[in-house]
């Protein structure tokens, strides 16, 4: 069944605090028909958030701005807004690895439409929504004396 023109898909909040992407960000969105709120800052994407009475379905925001950072502020609407899937955009390399650690999606600035869009419908459609665990690997550090062969995984204390 196709969906009308007219009707908007999911709720996406974009935040990012450098006004030129935002104004992008949030125009490819509304190209692709989702219903967008922005804000340019983690304190006014709370404020947009907790004032915003309906759903929002995914948190798109900047990895790296000032006051608050991106994690931060996934980690805030987590807590208020269980279902809320989150997607961080960055330009700073290594950014995928640093997502990695809070179990977060990512995608790499700068992007063409057709990636950002296929990278949103990917995190909106996936069935995980346990992101922001901080998903790294919390074993105690292994021994430096024992050797561990390449491919093997260290053996934990079962102290």
């Amino acid at each position: 069944m196709a969906v009308p023109l007219e009707q908007k898909l999911e709720t996406i909040l974009v935040v990012d605090d450098v006004d030129l992407v935002l104004d992008l960000v949030v125009l490819l969105l509304k190209d692709a028909n989702y219903n967008v709120l922005q804000a340019n800052s983690g304190a006014q994407a709370l404020k947009v958030a907790a004032e915003y009475p309906g759903r929002i379905d995914l948190l798109l925001s900047d990895v790296k701005m000032s006051g608050m950072s991106g994690p931060d502020l996934g980690t805030a609407l987590k807590l208020r807004r269980e279902d809320l899937h989150v997607l961080f955009m960055s330009a700073f390399p290594g950014g995928d690895l640093l997502m990695l650690n809070y179990g977060w999606s990512y995608v790499q600035k700068p992007f063409v439409k057709a990636k950002l869009l296929e990278k949103v419908y990917s995190v909106l459609h996936s069935p995980n929504r346990s992101q922001g665990s901080r998903g790294f690997d919390t074993r105690k550090d292994s021994d430096p004396k024992e050797k561990v062969e390449p491919g093997r995984t260290p053996p934990t204390d079962s102290r």
